[in-house]
This record gives structure tokens, sequence and C-alpha cells, in this order.
């Protein structure tokens, strides 16, 4: 089978890898398509600290048939045409996954649907709606708001009655933004997006901030949130650039905020983190969470927004394309 590899820091590479076979308790999934994620372009420049030694086939989720399964699987299940969450190895033609791990499609869904989910709709949902709670009435600052979690995000709100939503993207972007039901997009190059919140909310804030970025922006979204208010922290988008820059990323890392028990009680604010990679025993959680979102999708409520779909041998650039913020909504690879 052919797979997509990072050789090495910035150097991805299409090798043909051994077939695996499932071991007992996993099914074999003939992938047809897997999504690109932000976590994979962090780890091809040395900054995700949970990705396998190199070289290495990474990858958070798939979208195929079921052409094998081990022991104690029913075989009745090959042929199902499945979306799975994996813990890398899914950027190739096969991949064996536990099999609760591998979920039925509806008919009517294509594989480069079903593989926008896992990764981007499911940390939006597990963000908004376990971590943070959100509420009827409230109002959320999604950054990166054209990205693949943005969208899903904003699609997400719409689901609550009364939410307000405020994104921060690229002027281009806002349209799309709009499109999914942004109620203030923000652009970042031309203002404050602090500033402009602050502006657009009387001075009163919001009650809850979805941060991928890290570093001073951190400590930023903290100070918008008023009384009640939660940050949820996902990501550290400012550590990442095209080139490695060792100063900048020591820059970033000394701007990480340090929150006392003490203050968090003064500000009456909470301060909240997701890593989706560390959920994986947690199999209880996110399937329902993903069943959930299935429910979303066959009721119309939600879409995936797909930026483009790329062939196997050109998923390198679709990294160069989130790396630069060309993106908007997921890139998708096709085997």
């Amino acid at each position: 089978m052919k797979a997509l590899w990072l050789v090495k820091r910035g150097m991805w590479q299409i090798r043909e890898t051994p077939e695996p076979r499932p071991k007992p308790g996993e099914v074999r999934v003939a992938v047809r398509a897997f999504g690109l994620n932000f976590a994979e372009l962090m780890a091809s420049q040395g900054l995700y600290p949970d990705a396998p030694k190199l070289p290495a086939i990474l990858g958070y989720e798939i979208a195929g048939e079921i052409d094998a399964a081990g022991e104690g699987v029913d075989a009745a299940r090959i042929g199902e045409r499945v979306v799975a969450m994996t813990h890398f190895a899914g950027q190739a033609q096969l991949c064996c996954v536990p099999s609760q791990f591998a979920l039925p499609i509806p008919a009517a869904m294509s594989f480069e649907v079903a593989a926008a989910l896992p990764v981007t709709y499911l940390t939006a949902y597990h963000t908004l709606f376990f971590a943070a709670n959100l509420r009827p009435g409230e109002s959320v600052l999604v950054q990166m708001a054209a990205g693949g979690v943005g969208t899903a995000v904003l699609q997400l709100c719409q689901t609550v009655a009364g939410v307000t939503t405020f994104g921060t993207a690229s002027a281009r972007k806002h349209q799309v933004l709009r499109d999914h039901g942004c109620t203030h997009p923000i652009d970042y190059h031309a203002v404050d997006y602090a500033t402009e919140v602050r502006r657009l909310t009387e001075g009163q804030g919001v009650d809850v901030v979805l941060d991928p970025l890290g570093g001073r922006d951190t400590l930023k979204g903290y100070r918008l949130l008023r009384a009640g208010g939660r940050i949820v922290n996902y990501g550290f988008a400012n550590l990442q650039g095209r080139r490695f820059k060792p100063l900048r990323i020591l820059g970033q890392l000394a701007r990480v905020p340090r929150f006392s028990p003490l203050r968090l009680m003064n500000d009456n604010r909470g301060v909240l983190g997701v890593n989706m990679g560390h959920l994986f025993g947690r199999a209880d959680l996110l399937l329902g969470e993903m069943q959930e979102l299935m429910a979303l999708y066959e009721r119309g409520k939600i879409a995936p927004v797909i930026d483009c779909v790329l062939p196997l041998e050109h998923a390198a650039e679709g990294y160069e394309r989130i790396a630069t913020g060309q993106n908007i909504g997921k890139v998708i690879v096709a085997t």
C-alpha cells in the first residue's frame, strides 16, 4: 500500500509500505479519504510533543470501507462504510483501528465529508459543549474562525438559541464566516481584536473564548471574559510558522500566562484545556459525541466546509495551504 510518511522535520514522502493486519478487536479500513490537521503540521516542524518517533505515518481521522476484521470482531462488518478516529497511522491506504472507533456513516455521506468530522467537529463539539458548557444567550469569541474547527464551532453555535459569535479572520474570509452564522467577523489584520470585541460589547466582554493560539493571546482572551466566563485552550498556533525559529518559539512560550486559584476565584473566570489526542482512553465520551454529530449532520444542522480535496501524491501541498492560512475549512486527501 501507499502511505504518507513524515520522514524528518519538514519532509513528507509517499512510500510503499507493508499492509497492516488487524489485531484482535480491530478492523482494517480501506481508506478512501483522510483529513489534514494543524497538529500534524506542528509535528512536521518538531513542535508537537505527542508525535511518534520519525519516520512515521501520522493521521487522526479516516473514512473508508472495512475490508478485514480481527479476532473477536463480527465479520459481517466487512464492507461497512465507516468513519474512524485514529491515533496516528491514518494517512495511508489501509489502517487498523479498534472496532468501536469505526462508526457507520449514512449512505448519503461522502467519504470526503466523513473524513472532515472526527478532528474538527469533535474538537468543536467537545470544546463548546463539554468544556465550555455553552448555554443559550451567551457570547463566544472564535479565534481562527475560518479554519476547520472555527467553521465547525460557528455552525454548532447556531444550534443553541441566542448565541452571539465573534470570529477572527482576514477580511477576504468574512463572507464565509457570515454564511456560517458569525454575528461579528473581525479582521485581526486591520484592528486589535480585543479592542474590537470590547467596542462591540460596550465593554462587557464575552462569556466564552475558544483559544487555539496560545502565548500572549491566551491572556488577551482571558481579559475579555465577563464574570462567569470561560476560556478554553485547545492549541498553540502561535508557535507555528513556515520556518522553525527557536527565538520566536521561546518568546511565545515566555508569554504563556500563569493562573493562580486565588486569581480565578477573585475574577470569577474559568481556564480549561482540551487535548483531543489525550482523550482516546475515554471512548465512552468521544463515541457519544461522535454520535451526536452524526445526528446533527442527518438533521442538516452541520455541514463540513471542505477547502479542497487533494490526491495522495499532493498531500504535502495541503499542509502548505494550512501553514500559510490559505484554507477556508478542511483540507482532505483522497487515496
